[in-house]
C-alpha cells in the first residue's frame, strides 16, 4: 500500500505523481514502478588506492567531471560524488550536469548505499554555479530547457532515498548553493562563501534557491540574500541556519565522513521513512503529516532491522542492519 495515501488524490493520480514525479521513482515505498539496475564494469587499471579504502567503481558518470566513488572496508555504504571541473570552478555546464545526473541515479539504484557526499576535487571552490561562458552561446528557449533541466536535477537530489551531505569547501554561489541547498545536509569550512548572485546579472535562482533558501532560514533572510546577492561566509551561515556545522578551513570532509559514519549505522530502510516522513510531512498539514508519519512507522514495523536492533539493544552489543 502506498505510504503516502493519506494525501489528495487527483484522476486517479497521487499527489506525488502529480506534484513530484520524480519521486514515484525514488521512494521504496511506491512499487509501481521499478528502476532497472545497471550492470557496470570497470577495468582493473582504473582501481586507485585512496584513504579511507576508497575505490573507484565506475569508468566515469555520463560526464568525466563528476567522479562516483564508493567506499569500502568500515566506509562501506558511503558514496561520494566529486565535482571536479578545475579549469571552470566546477561552473556547470550541459557535460557537468549529465555526469551529476547520472551519478545521482545511479545511487538511486544502489540497495548497498546508505548516505551520499557530494564533494568538490578542486581546491578551494565547492562550485560557482552554472557556466555562464556556455550560458552566453544559448539562446533563451536553449537557457530555459536547461534551467528546467537544472531545477528537476536538483530536485531528484532531494528526493534521493538515502541522506546526502554537502561538503562545502571554497565558495558555493548560485547554482553551486542551490545544489547544496537540495542536499539533506550541509558543512562548510569556515572560510567558505556562499550566495546566490543571479540578480546582479538581472536574473533570479531557478534552481530551487527562491524556494529552498526561505524555507531553510526564513522568509526575510532569504530575501535579503537574494535581492543583495551578499556572500555569506561559513560562520556567518551557522548562524542563520544555512549549514549544520561550520568547521575550520580544510576539515569540512573529515566532519562530513564522520557524520556519514555515524549514519551508516541506523537502519537503512528508517533512514528512508525518516527521509520521506521530513520533507513531504513539512508540505502538507500536520493532521495529514501524523497521518504520513504513521505510514512511515507501519514500514519499518516488519523489517529484519527492527528486530535486530531489539535484539542487539538486549545484548548490549552494536546492531548489524542489513537493510531487510
Amino acid at each position: 500500500m502506498c505510504a503516502l495515501r493519506v494525501l489528495t488524490r487527483s484522476a486517479g493520480r497521487s499527489w506525488v505523481e502529480r506534484c513530484k514525479p520524480y519521486l514515484v521513482s525514488n521512494l521504496p515505498l511506491l512499487n509501481a514502478i521499478q528502476i532497472p539496475r545497471l550492470s557496470i564494469t570497470c577495468d582493473s587499471n582504473q582501481w586507485q588506492q585512496h584513504q579511507s579504502r576508497r575505490t573507484l567503481i565506475l569508468e566515469s558518470s555520463a560526464s568525466e567531471l563528476v567522479k562516483f566513488q564508493k567506499l569500502t572496508g568500515s566506509d562501506s555504504g558511503i558514496i561520494e560524488v566529486s565535482l571536479d571541473r578545475p579549469g571552470a570552478k566546477n561552473a556547470i555546464g550541459k557535460d557537468m550536469l549529465g555526469g551529476l545526473k547520472h551519478a545521482f541515479e545511479l545511487i538511486n539504484q544502489d540497495r548497498h548505499a546508505n548516505v551520499a557526499m557530494i564533494c568538490s576535487s578542486v581546491p578551494g571552490v565547492f562550485c560557482a554555479g552554472a557556466d555562464l561562458k556556455e550560458r552566453r552561446t544559448m539562446n533563451p528557449s536553449e537557457v530555459q530547457i536547461f534551467v528546467n533541466s537544472l531545477r528537476s536535477t536538483f530536485s531528484f537530489l532531494e528526493a534521493l532515498r538515502v541522506p546526502t551531505i554537502a561538503v562545502i569547501e571554497g565558495v558555493a554561489f548560485g547554482g553551486g548553493l542551490e545544489m547544496a541547498l537540495a542536499c539533506d545536509l550541509r558543512i562548510s569550512g569556515e572560510d567558505a562563501l556562499m550566495g546566490l548572485p543571479e540578480t546582479g546579472l538581472a536574473i533570479i535562482p531557478g534552481a530551487g534557491g527562491t524556494q529552498r533558501l526561505p524555507r531553510l532560514v526564513g522568509k526575510a533572510i532569504a530575501k535579503d540574500i537574494i535581492f543583495t546577492g551578499r556572500k555569506i561566509n561559513g560562520r556567518d551561515a551557522l548562524s542563520i541556519g544555512l549549514v549544520n556545522y561550520c568547521v575550520p578551513a580544510g576539515e569540512a570532509h573529515s566532519k562530513a565522513l564522520a557524520i556519514a559514519r555515524d549514519i551508516t549505522q541506523k537502519g537503512p530502510v528508517a533512514l528512508r521513512m525518516a527521509k520521506v516522513a521530513i520533507n513531504e510531512g513539512l508540505e502538507i498539514p500536520q493532521t495529514s503529516g501524523l497521518a504520513l508519519e504513521e505510514e512511515c512507522y507501519e514500514q519499518v514495523l516488519n523489517t529484519k532491522d527492527r528486530l535486530e536492533g531489539l535484539t542487539a539493544f538486549a545484548e548490549k552489543r552494536k546492531p548489524i542492519y542489513t537493510g531487510e
